[in-house]
């Protein structure tokens, strides 16, 4: 305790010059007997009592001497702020205060010092029994000869007595079964005995109260079992209850992450690690946010319900690669607050592979029912390639070659020749086969859609997107390939996205900016000349070069007339099935097409053969139901012989031999070829090629 709080503030002080009698006068009018004796400034020089006075009075001192005189100036001093310690010594009956300056500022008697005690005790008197009284657990005290001392607030709600009709009386007279009187006697502690008092069983802790090495009393602490007891099954159901919601968290076959309202993790379930192939301890005990910045998840759903006070549902990326759908939900306290954040997630990885694949199989089957439709409109016979010719016999051999390798291969050839199924041919050979193909005519397609056809959309591209955005053809033919016939019609906006799948295999989609990568082959096709293309600008050089890898060229039907017997009896066959007709050709009619140019190639005598087919009347084709522009044609090409004059037959005959040698060794590679066209054996044709002189770069060798 500081003095401060004891002592009597701005005591009467004497001055120096004071008389002893006015002292006295004081001392009997204030009832104190002693003060502080100071000077002008209030600063102590001394201190001057009773006792002072009657030592005056003893030796007969004149009563008018100055108290300057005889007061005692070897005194002890005190601070505001110091100790109660600096006045227990019983020597001291009074201390002055003084401050810093050494003005005083009270005076602490022995009177003084007794209040301060006698409030202490009270004091602590008073919050002792507040202590008691405020104990949970019942306390009763007894002395050495089993009074009853202290009986709480407790005691006397369990007990059934009222603290002031016990305290004073025996233990045993209130309470008959207590044996707490055999402590006293034993001296030793007995903890945790069950014991029964006013009905009621007591775990009970007892020792004896100790004094100077003596047992003065007993005290026992007693808890009602019954509360026990009820706690003990609340912890028990519980301990069941966390069990339970443990099983039921890790039984789940979703995941479960659960944070508090701060995003600190708290647990997660068994699914979320197999789930998300990572283990709890990258989670537990760190902040969603610590999470998020480590690249541990792409986005903490958990941060965004705290910051939006919302459930909130996004996609995840793991670290480890995988996708998750996750949902959090916020949990509310009752004033409002969220203090936990539950997480659903699922593992959407395969789903979303799974979702690809049927959007892939949906687009596909579109494609495909779009094609067929096409074709069942033009004929509903076999596509396959018909051939009877060595050219094209060559070309089918190296287009099998060629197919086991992923080259890039850019066919060139008239309209009309049949590169679509030299592209067909190349794609069921290879190592694609089970794979996509995909045809797409770049000139049949506006430019403005061309490239949401090739590359997709994202949502909200264009007016007009579809929601869910669409694959475009290339991601279509991933694992397979894409024939991009008309390459020339291409614009060079899209020519430079081309050259970027080529160079790159990968595509952005119209209004994405993410690249995705594809797996394609790439067959082009073209009836234009690309190289002029290119040095009048129209083509991009590089793309060029990157797409002519491999070249392949597909012959006009003028050069492989040999296929044109074995063409008409495809068509015929082919046009019979579809009208449901049983038509054929007359061999005037089969010799007249032979005949012609076909500047239209396959595609010009597929077309010619089902128009006479329809319209014709017979069901044998002649010569008449040919268009006439087809027989005109004919006739302007028949060679007319001029004679200047008559010349002997043999040197005819030997003049037309020759021109017709010289056209034969023109057109046809091979003497064998030129036989079979002139109906005559290989050895003649070589036998009066070298009567006339004649030579081939192609029909050197008899093959």
């Amino acid at each position: 305790m500081l003095l401060k709080q004891m002592m009597t503030p701005n005591p009467i002080c004497f001055t120096v010059d004071q008389t002893v009698f006015e002292a006295a006068v004081s001392f009997l009018d204030n009832q104190f007997d002693g003060a502080p004796v100071v000077d002008e400034n209030g600063k102590l020089m001394g201190l001057f009592t009773k006792t002072h006075i009657f030592r005056a009075i003893k030796t007969g001192l004149d009563m008018e001497t100055k108290v300057g005189e005889l007061m005692s100036t070897n005194i002890l001093t005190g601070s505001a702020d110091g100790e109660f310690g600096e006045v227990v010594n019983p020597l001291i009956p009074r201390l002055p205060i003084v401050d810093e300056e050494g003005k005083v500022v009270g005076m602490v008697t022995r009177g003084d010092i007794a209040k301060a005690f006698f409030n202490s005790y009270q004091n602590i008197s008073l919050e002792l029994d507040a202590i008691i009284n405020s104990a949970h657990n019942t306390i009763v005290s007894i002395d050495a000869k089993g009074v009853i001392k202290v009986w709480n607030h407790s005691a006397e709600r369990l007990l059934g007595h009222r603290a002031e009709e016990v305290i004073g009386r025996s233990i045993q007279e209130v309470l008959p079964t207590s044996d707490l009187m055999e402590v006293i006697k034993r001296g030793v502690v007995e903890p945790l005995k069950k014991v029964y008092l006013n009905d009621h069983y007591f775990l009970s802790n007892r020792s004896p109260i100790i004094k100077d090495g003596q047992v003065v009393g007993a005290v026992a602490v007693l808890l009602d079992i019954s509360e026990l007891e009820s706690v003990s099954r609340e912890l028990e159901r519980f301990k069941e209850l966390t069990k339970e919601l443990d099983a039921i968290i890790d039984s789940s076959f979703d995941g479960l992450y659960i944070t508090d309202g701060a995003g600190q993790t708290l647990r997660l379930n068994r699914a979320y690690e197999r789930i998300t192939g990572m283990s709890a301890s990258e989670f537990i005990g760190k902040n969603v946010r610590e999470i998020e910045g480590e690249g541990i998840v792409s986005e903490s759903v958990t941060n965004l319900v705290l910051k939006r006070r919302e459930p909130v549902t996004i996609s995840q990326e793991m670290r480890t690669g995988k996708i998750t759908l996750a949902t959090g939900n916020p949990v509310y306290d009752e004033a409002g607050n969220i203090f936990r954040v539950v997480c659903n997630v699922r593992d959407i990885t395969e789903l979303n592979m799974l979702k690809e694949k049927l959007e892939k199989v949906e687009s596909l089957s579109q494609h495909y029912e779009n094609q067929l439709r096409t074709l069942r409109l033009q004929y509903s016979g076999s596509n396959k390639i018909v051939c009877n010719s060595m050219i094209m016999k060559d070309l089918l051999a190296s287009v099998i070659r060629l197919s086991q390798f992923d080259s890039t291969i850019l066919i060139t050839g008239e309209s009309g020749t049949g590169k679509e199924l030299i592209a067909e041919a190349i794609h069921n050979n290879s190592n694609r086969k089970d794979g996509s193909y995909i045809k797409v005519n770049c000139g049949a397609i506006p430019e403005n859609l061309l490239e949401s056809e090739l590359f997709g959309y994202e949502y909200g591209a264009f007016t007009g997107a579809k929601r869910e955005g669409k694959l475009g053809y290339f991601e279509l033919a991933t694992g397979g390939t894409i024939f991009l016939d008309e390459i020339g019609d291409l614009s060079l906006n899209l020519q430079v996205k081309l050259l970027r799948v080529l160079q790159n295999k990968e595509i952005t989609k119209v209004g994405g900016s993410k690249s995705i990568p594809v797996d394609v082959r790439i067959i082009t096709g073209t009836n234009r000349s690309l190289l002029e293309m290119v040095e009048q600008k129209l083509f991009r050089e590089d793309l060029y070069y990157r797409l002519n890898v491999v070249p392949v060229h597909v012959p006009p039907l003028r050069q492989r007339k040999e296929d044109i017997p074995a063409l008409i009896s495809h068509f015929v066959q082919m046009f019979n099935r579809k009208h449901k007709l049983s038509k054929s050709m007359a061999p005037e009619v089969i010799e007249l097409f032979m005949a012609y140019d076909w500047p239209g190639n396959v595609r010009e005598l597929e077309n010619l053969i089902e128009r006479i087919m329809v319209i014709s009347t017979h069901d044998t084709i002649m010569r008449e139901d040919l268009p006439p522009y087809l027989c005109e044609t004919l006739l302007d090409k028949q060679p007319e012989i001029y004679v200047s004059g008559i010349i002997p037959l043999q040197s005819a005959v030997e003049t037309v031999e020759k021109q017709i040698l010289e056209k034969a060794y023109a057109q046809y590679r091979t003497t064998r070829q030129i036989a079979k066209q002139l109906d005559v054996a290989a050895s003649t044709i070589v036998r009066k090629a070298a009567k006339y002189g004649i030579s081939g770069g192609n029909s050197a060798e008899n093959h």
